[in-house]
């Protein structure tokens, strides 16, 4: 400790960074030398090694996470997408944010290729979320889905459940197309299964009801496509891929891409309306308590 003050105390920079490095020796001799001895007793005696990993485990960010009460609860009564689960076929209409760059049409032509019953529109800069909203109502489609592009990047998307909401918007991150996969397959246009994963508080099952509703309940397995949604401390992974089989066996997955992120900021209960749920920044400093 004394040396410690007094390397503090020293007003030539050589000098302190010499005497820290000798300290930071001493310190290392004195763990490995720690290490060794205790090394050589549990060689003697397996049991102190037993006890020691038993009374040292390591704290993770989901051991030390707080019980969320909303966690296994299921839906009661009627939810926004009973109508999907009753058996409507989805319905999409797909657009932009107004005065697009080129990014986001490529990001949409993405979009397309992910969605079966995706159509998409060009949008006219007089028209907002409501027009739209309005405009695909009287068309009977199911949902309306927005790519918000800022900058020459695409950074979010807002996801509108018609005719009445709720209004889903997640921030995009991470996109890394097919073609930039080392040894990526190409998907065929069968009706994809569904793999959602993690989604287990009662916020998080309206999330998985939202992306169900985007796919015909009736995935084609002869196509072999598969999209996994992967909850992860709030971030969802988005991953499309295809079983590989061998001998009639399935062996694994192969990449056919996009990879992006997800991050849900916001949900409103009608098109744009009152706020139900918003991801606050003080949401991040506390990373025992997740939301989805």
């Amino acid at each position: 400790m004394a040396v410690e003050k007094e390397r503090l105390q020293m007003k030539n920079k050589m000098r302190r960074q010499k005497l820290f490095a000798a300290l930071k020796h001493e310190e290392n001799k004195t763990r490995h030398l720690e290490r060794k001895t205790r090394a050589k007793e549990e060689r003697a005696n397996p049991e102190l090694k037993e006890k020691r990993l038993a009374e040292n485990v390591p704290d993770t960010i989901e051991s030390k996470r707080v019980f969320d009460e909303t966690i296994g609860q299921e839906f009661e009564g009627e939810d926004d997408f009973n109508s999907y689960f009753d058996g409507k076929e989805p319905k999409i209409l797909l657009t932009t944010n107004a005065n697009a760059n080129k990014v986001a049409y490529q990001f949409a032509d993405i979009m397309m290729e992910i969605l079966p019953n995706a159509t998409f529109v060009k949008r006219k800069r007089e028209y907002s979320m409501k027009d739209m909203a309005e405009f695909c109502n009287n068309r009977d489609y199911t949902d309306l889905i927005v790519i918000n592009e800022d900058k020459k990047n695409v950074n979010g998307i807002t996801f509108i459940h018609l005719p009445e909401g709720p209004t889903f918007y997640f921030s995009v991150s991470s996109l890394v197309e097919g073609n930039r996969i080392k040894g990526h397959g190409k998907a065929t246009d069968h009706i994809p299964e569904l793999i959602l994963n993690n989604f287990a508080t009662r916020l998080g099952k309206t999330v998985g009801r939202l992306f169900q509703s985007l796919f015909p309940h009736r995935p084609e397995f002869e196509g072999r496509n598969v999209i996994t949604l992967h909850n992860q401390r709030d971030y969802i992974f988005f991953r499309r891929h295809r079983y590989v089989f061998r001998n009639e066996e399935k062996v694994g997955l192969q990449e056919l891409g996009p990879q992006f992120t997800l991050k849900l900021r916001r949900i409103q209960k009608g098109v744009k309306e009152e706020v139900e749920w918003e991801h606050r920044p003080d949401m991040d400093k506390d990373r025992r308590k997740f939301y989805l």
